[in-house]
């Protein structure tokens, strides 16, 4: 099936893998399943982390500096595919693929049951040969749509695949007080030529952004309110983690 399938609002959590250690991040892998996660996105630390703002940023510089490497992650992710039972997807940067080799990469995301991967950063040649591989084994690659992306929305649309990442406001990811942008009619547009999923980042931390913004979307995703609490708690971060986790899902419905 081309697009992901959500029974209600979907809540997609974010968190960088190997912040603070790899065991860590498995067992937050774990707590936000239990606490109602729908998809979880975990990221790939890489030096040049040009979409992510301070928070993130941090962490990535934390995991780095553990020696976290790709295999590591792809690892700790074989270790518990038997017990995820949602949906995972990657994020990271074009250049990790490339050193990886990108069919061998993608093809290890689908031995790991990774489902999607989400590349900030990459040129058409980039795309379409990572868009083969995925093609190959089975893995979505997935669009943004932008607030700047009034044009083309057909083709957007169309030529999506797993669910729509919508980026709420421009610049890069952290904590906002205020959401305002024009997402929610690009979004209505979208849904004239394609039913594709379309969630909502960048941006959201608390309960009542959520719920706002899931009212004009198919769900959300957060990132850096996460990964801000792992950085406050470090080792302790799952339990607290868990709790955030199911306070947003249930502020979505």
């Amino acid at each position: 099936m081309k697009n992901f399938q959500f029974k209600s609002k979907a809540f997609i959590p974010f968190i960088t893998a190997g912040d603070p250690n790899i065991d860590t991040s498995k067992e937050l892998i774990l707590k936000m399943q239990d606490a109602g996660a729908d998809l979880i996105e975990i990221g790939i630390p890489f030096s040049d982390p040009v979409a992510d703002g301070p928070t993130i940023q941090r962490a990535i510089m934390r995991a780095l500096k553990n020696g976290i490497t790709t295999d590591d992650i792809f690892n700790m992710l074989d270790s518990i595919k038997d017990e995820v039972k949602i949906l995972l997807a990657i994020m990271t940067y074009v250049d990790p693929i490339l050193s990886y080799g990108s069919a061998e990469f993608i093809k290890r995301c689908s031995e790991v049951n990774i489902r999607a991967i989400i590349v900030p950063n990459m040129s058409i040649e980039q795309r379409n040969k990572i868009y083969s591989d995925c093609q190959t084994y089975n893995v979505r690659l997935i669009s943004f749509l932008l607030p700047t992306s009034s044009e083309d929305l057909e083709n957007i649309a169309t030529s999506a695949e797993g669910f729509l990442y919508c980026v709420s406001s421009l610049g890069v990811t952290g904590v906002r007080s205020n959401l305002n942008t024009n997402i929610g009619s690009l979004i209505s547009q979208v849904k004239k030529f394609s039913d594709i999923p379309c969630m909502i980042g960048f941006g959201i931390s608390t309960p009542e952004q959520a719920k706002q913004m899931s009212e004009i979307s198919d769900g959300v995703i957060v990132g850096s309110a996460i990964v801000k609490i792992i950085e406050e708690q470090g080792i302790n971060s799952p339990h607290y983690v868990e709790e955030y986790v199911r306070e947003i899902k249930n502020a979505i419905g």
